[in-house]
This record gives structure tokens, C-alpha cells and sequence, in this order.
């Protein structure tokens, strides 16, 4: 399967934190050909390819993406709602699926500012000033969705210029095609090391996938896949990380140094671009809850640059999901068994 077809499948279906099974049975047919597949109580997907010597590293990308959740039925049929990691400003006149007992769709709206007083007009948008609008009556939607109903915005997959796609939630299925990238290289490579592909749940809610799947396979080393942002496009003093750049490895507490060096040496070695990025302490990330499980872990994270990040509009280029993929397949096969004890010892 093509890079494209499989992030245009992913970023097109519905899979909020806790819901992630709405797409398990698509992930768990499209990574069947790489390993054994399992699937743990909290929903998480794992694939583990066997390799040939010692050791495990374990790549991790969380399935889940962000959302909305019902909170009323309003009289005259509009729906209330809290949010979570989405922020409100870029709700307005969405379009989004309700999943009720079937699934609706409905628009997200805010009083006009004709209409508002001027002091409201100068005030933030937030989660308690919008509805959904559905164009039902009460009594209609009452019987189709209910409080704790989740919500998603819709999204729209296009291709852009420059080997760009825009299209909701990149983050974090583009991660996830990178894992797919990586399990594709790896057919042709022989490695020591298993390899255990990590589909996580609920990262959105406080990374507790990683927690459950760390703590059951139990790895030499731990590399989680997420997105950064674009920071070329505004201007930022604190990073510089681009679209088409290649992924990014962050330095940091949260990451292993030495293992950090090696993969940046294995990427100089074959001409696989990446960037930098400095996080000084709590990346935001699967990593986080990566490097602590167990006796700990040795951690990286590779980010994903994007734009526009949690929002209908992700942006990515595609040569970054690729060469991320590259480059963890890379790592692995320049990991040998004699040397892995060394290379996770500070």
C-alpha cells in the first residue's frame, strides 16, 4: 500500500481517545503482514516482528485523535458540548459527526457579531459560547444522540504542492504511517533486535496506552512518533523546525543520550535528513510515560513537522513521514546484539 492511500484511510475515519476500536480492524489487516498482531485491554495495537538475536525496541504512534463530547440537548435542539485538546477559536462554522446511534452530521456555530454587544465581541471565543447545530428538533435528536455522545470534526483529504497533504488528524496517524514505513523497510533488512509496532490509545487523555504497552512489552528501547509544529510559517525565536525537512529528534531529559547520538550517526551515515528540536522537560508525548515504565527505558522521540496542528486542516509533507520511517529502520539494523547493553547504559 502506498503512504498516501494509507494516510488518507486513517486521517478519513473516526477514532477519538476511547473509541480507537472504530479503526482497530483496519490497523490490525493493514500491519497483519509484518508480525503478530494482539490487541490489549485498553485498545492498544501491537505488531512484533521477531528478530534474529537479543533485545527489544518498541515504535509507538497513538491512534487516537482529539474531539468533542455531548453535554446537553438544548430546548430548541442544539447540541453543548466540552472539548479536549481542540481549542475553540478554530471550531467556529466547522462541520463535524456526531456519533449517536447513528452517525449525523452538524455545524458548529457562535452568535453572529451583528448581534453581539461590543464588549462580547472582545472577548475569546470559548467552549460554553458554541453549539452544534444539527437541524433537528429536540424531540428528533433526543432519540439519535445523548450526553457523553463524542464528537469529531469532519475532515476533507487533499493534496497539495510540494508533496503536501492536508486533511484531519495527522497527528498522530501520520506517526502511525511512518510505523508502517519503517515495518515495510525492515522486511528486507535483517535485524537482532525484536521489533514491537505500538499503536497507542488515549494519548490525547494522558498517555495511557503507552503506559499499559510499555509496561507489558517491557523494551530495551522506546521510540515514540508524534508531530511538531511548523515553526518556519510564524516566525518562532524557540525552534526552526520546517515541513519537508525530515523528522525531527528531540535533546532533552526525556531523551536517552547516547541513544540519541547513535541515531543521529546512523542518519549522517546514509544522508537522511533530519532536525532538531529542544524540549527541557516534559515533551507532551508518549515518551514521557515511555521512559518512566519499568526500571525505565531508554527513550527517543521523532517528531513529524506539521501546520495548523489539531485542527481539519493538518499539513505534512510526505517526505518527512518517509524518511522518519527510514531512519528507525536504519537504527535497527545498525543495533547489534553485543552492543545494544552498552548503547542504553549512560
Amino acid at each position: 500500500m502506498e503512504d498516501k492511500e494509507l494516510l488518507k484511510t486513517l486521517c478519513m475515519s473516526h477514532g477519538p481517545s476511547g473509541r480507537e476500536h472504530w479503526l482497530g480492524d483496519y490497523v490490525t489487516e493493514v500491519f497483519s503482514e509484518f508480525g503478530q498482531v494482539t490487541r490489549d485491554n485498553l485498545n492498544n495495537i501491537i505488531i512484533h516482528k521477531k528478530g534474529k538475536g537479543k533485545g527489544k525496541i518498541m515504535l509507538m504512534a497513538h491512534l487516537d485523535e482529539v474531539f468533542m463530547i455531548i453535554t446537553e440537548v438544548k430546548e430548541n435542539g442544539f447540541l453543548a458540548f466540552k472539548g479536549n485538546g481542540i481549542d475553540p477559536k478554530t471550531l467556529v462554522s466547522k462541520e463535524v459527526i456526531i456519533h449517536g446511534k447513528e452517525a449525523i452530521r452538524g455545524i458548529i456555530g457562535i452568535k453572529p457579531p451583528h448581534l453581539m454587544k461590543d464588549e462580547d465581541r472582545k472577548k475569546a471565543v470559548t467552549i460554553d459560547s458554541l453549539l452544534v447545530d444539527t437541524g433537528y428538533s429536540k424531540e428528533s435528536l433526543e432519540n439519535i444522540v445523548k450526553p457523553g455522545d463524542y464528537v469529531t470534526v469532519k475532515g476533507n483529504y487533499k493534496e497539495l504542492l510540494n508533496n503536501n497533504v492536508s486533511v484531519k488528524t495527522v497527528d498522530d496517524r501520520g506517526g502511525v504511517v511512518a510505523l508502517y514505513r519503517c515495518a515495510k523497510e525492515l522486511k528486507n533488512i535483517e535485524h537482532g533486535m525484536d521489533v514491537y509496532f505500538v499503536c497507542s490509545a488515549q494519548e490525547e487523555v494522558g498517555h495511557r496506552g503507552a503506559k499499559t504497552a510499555t509496561n507489558r512489552i517491557n523494551p530495551d528501547i522506546g521510540i515514540a512518533v508524534d508531530v511538531t509544529f511548523d515553526c518556519g510559517m510564524y516566525g518562532l525565536e524557540h525552534g526552526d523546525t520546517e515541513l519537508g525537512k525530515g523528522g525531527v529528534i528531540c535533546i532533552g531529559p526525556n531523551i536517552h543520550p547516547k541513544v540519541r547520538k547513535h541515531l543521529m550517526k546512523v542518519c549522517k551515515e546514509y544522508n537522511i535528513p533530519f532536525q532538531l528540536e529542544v524540549e527541557a522537560g516534559n515533551t507532551g508525548t508518549d515518551a514521557w510515560d515511555i521512559q518512566v515504565a519499568g526500571e525505565g527505558v531508554a527513550t527517543l522521540l521523532i517528531s513529524i513537522p506539521i501546520k495548523y496542528m489539531h485542527t481539519s486542516v493538518e499539513t505534512v509533507n510526505m517526505d518527512d513521514i518517509k524518511n522518519t520511517g527510514y531512519m528507525m529502520a536504519k537504527l535497527i539494523e545498525s543495533i547489534k546484539g553485543e552492543e545494544l547493553e552498552e548503547l542504553v547504559c549512560f
